[in-house]
């Protein structure tokens, strides 16, 4: 699916872009930790147990204490470190940071995810035979360090997504669904509004229905098709970011990753003010530290001072 980002293709990547890119990274965590509580409940027993789940607290299937985040914010950081590290894309180094996360023993792994990083410890190949079960959202749940590495190049964008994607996952849905929302993300960040975000989501649900929003259903699998369509029904009928993550945990299935996913896309199109103070303070601050830190540093290697 082609798509033109940028109407002037020629302009400035100013501080309000850098803000935005830091309340996308943020926004993730947020979402994980707030969808962790409710991962794998459906709206029924959310309703039953939490009344309405808007607070960052733990628990869990995964028992977790509160602000703590799972695998969806954890790749990220792994991913975010070995492009600072090579100052580029290099898959040995982003794979290896895969590798060293997975012996960190994290709270949560998913299969896919599992079975792709132990392929690469044995072959150190780094891309994955297509496979028919490998269409979940892994690889998309992990995918924002290429996203804000690459504002402004649609091409490299699509190249290192795919790059890391494949190192764990190899299907056409997941492929697809991958880079629609990096499209989506990075239009955010270029502070694109909802209807140009609407036209470009209305065109990949012309290449296939699988990607049309206004067929959401309620799912409670993280097949891919399912989880943007998840997404996107929740960021274009609601108004800001609070309301879309809460309507995100609370509808069931996999709400981590759904949220975090949600979370990319509404910091960036809402923007650092949007994300309330309160789960802020709530997530651990390890993590938002070391987001903050990556923000900069992705900036400073890949954008500043740039023009595109």
């Amino acid at each position: 699916m082609e798509a033109d980002l940028l109407e002037n293709p020629t302009f400035t990547l100013g501080p309000e872009v850098k803000e935005r890119m830091l309340a996308s990274y943020l926004g993730c965590a947020l979402g994980d930790a707030l969808g962790a509580t409710t991962e794998f409940l459906t709206l029924s027993e959310i309703a039953k147990k939490h009344g309405v789940h808007k607070e960052i607290t733990g628990g869990g299937w995964l028992h977790l204490r509160a602000g703590r985040v799972t695998d969806d914010t954890e790749m990220n950081l792994a991913l975010g470190r070995a492009l600072i590290q090579a100052r580029g894309y290099d898959g040995h180094v982003v794979a290896n940071e895969f590798v060293l996360w997975m012996r960190a023993k994290p709270v949560d792994m998913g299969s896919t995810v599992r079975q792709g990083i132990r392929a690469y410890i044995e072959t150190e190949k780094l891309e994955q035979e297509e496979a028919e079960w490998m269409g979940g959202n892994g690889a998309l749940m992990r995918n924002l360090p290429s996203i804000l590495a690459t504002i402004g190049d649609e091409e490299k964008m699509k190249e290192w997504s795919l790059a890391q994607a494949r190192i764990t996952h190899h299907h056409p849905d997941a492929d697809d669904g991958l880079i629609m929302m990096a499209q989506m993300i990075h239009l955010a960040l270029l502070k694109g509004g909802r209807a140009q975000l609407k036209t470009l989501a209305f065109a990949w649900a012309e290449k296939s229905k699988r990607w049309d929003y206004r067929r959401y259903k309620l799912s409670i699998d993280g097949y891919i098709c399912n989880t943007v369509k998840v997404v996107l029904h929740f960021f274009f009928t609601t108004g800001d970011f609070e309301d879309c993550m809460i309507g995100i945990v609370n509808a069931g299935g996999d709400t981590d990753t759904n949220a975090a996913i949600a979370g990319m896309l509404a910091g960036a199109f809402y923007g650092l003010e949007s994300l309330p103070k309160r789960w802020l303070k709530a997530v651990e601050r390890k993590t938002t530290q070391e987001i903050e830190t990556q923000v900069n540093q992705i900036w400073e290697i890949f954008h500043e001072p740039k023009i595109i």
